[in-house]
């Protein structure tokens, strides 16, 4: 099981993701450009030690990401999916996407996915972080899979 962020903006987010690949053992892929300097401390300080404990994989673009995939699915987390996440069938080798914090990923993007999904939330709220999304997301897609560690 992989996360990839797509153009990720926010620094402490890409570090709480890659903590939690640390702790749950998904590798991380980012997807550049990036909405900050990969050197930036926050990512470390994120991160912590962690950071020695997950596969971490940088793309120059989508389109470098994409030949990655292989034959996994790569399945596309999004508000605007109508399947929720708890009704879909997880595999163990497939990519979580998750698209930039402040627009998600564009049509184009969207199009090559294999599938999308959706995490519930309430009608008055627009999104969910990012970090906690992905939280979620690869719990659920784990637990189905037989995945969790321990």
């Amino acid at each position: 099981m992989r996360i990839a962020l797509f153009e990720p903006e926010i620094a402490g987010n890409v570090g709480a993701v890659m903590r939690l690949g640390a702790c749950l053992g998904a590798a991380v892929d980012l997807i550049e450009p990036m909405g900050f300097q990969w050197d930036d401390r926050r990512v470390r300080r994120a991160a912590m030690d962690y950071i020695d404990h997950v596969a971490v994989n940088r793309h120059a673009n989508f389109e470098a990401f994409r030949e990655t995939v292989g034959s996994s699915r790569l399945v596309l987390f999004t508000t605007k999916a109508s399947q929720s996440a708890y009704e879909f069938t997880f595999l163990a080798d497939d990519v979580l996407l998750f698209g930039k914090e402040s627009a998600g990923v564009p049509r184009q993007v969207a199009a090559t996915c294999d599938t999308r999904v959706r995490l519930p939330i309430r009608p008055e709220v627009r999104s969910m972080n990012l970090a906690a999304a992905a939280t979620l997301a690869l719990g659920e897609a784990l637990r189905q899979t037989g995945g969790l560690p321990g």
